[in-house]
């Protein structure tokens, strides 16, 4: 059970950026950059999480289509958020330094979109595997 604990942490620490994200809509002006970027920390914790439970250990990449890639090993079901996940991998990077990457409102909210329903998924798929053993 010692994956299960692990796992949990990385979904914990998933659940904090996804709430640290949506507390930064009230920010003026609002930094879509900075929520974009939690969105998609959100996401590659909760798939790191799921690996961790599944025995793997993740790599040390904030690209979520391999992290994808590699829980669809484990679960053909995966490939439902494959496009949330390649929507969100550009901000794992961009919004940490200063660049050219402009994002407008309907980014943000896409990008909150796409983190909560990696997070509705994966939540799913954990309890699946819970209640198995």
């Amino acid at each position: 059970m010692d994956n299960l604990i692990s796992s949990k942490e990385w979904q914990k620490l998933a659940e904090m950026d996804l709430m640290s994200a949506e507390y930064l809509l009230d920010m003026r002006p609002v930094p879509f950059e900075i929520i974009c970027y939690h969105c998609q920390q959100s996401a590659e914790k909760y798939l790191k999480g799921y690996l961790v439970l599944h025995g793997m250990n993740p790599p040390k990449t904030h690209d979520l289509n391999q992290l994808q890639v590699l829980c669809s090993s484990i679960s053909d079901n995966f490939v439902e958020i494959a496009d949330q996940c390649s929507d969100l991998t550009a901000y794992g990077i961009q919004p940490r330094y200063p660049t050219q990457l402009v994002l407008e409102e309907r980014d943000m909210q896409e990008a909150l979109v796409s983190a909560k329903s990696n997070s509705d998924f994966i939540i799913i798929m954990i309890g699946q595997r819970i209640t198995k053993e």
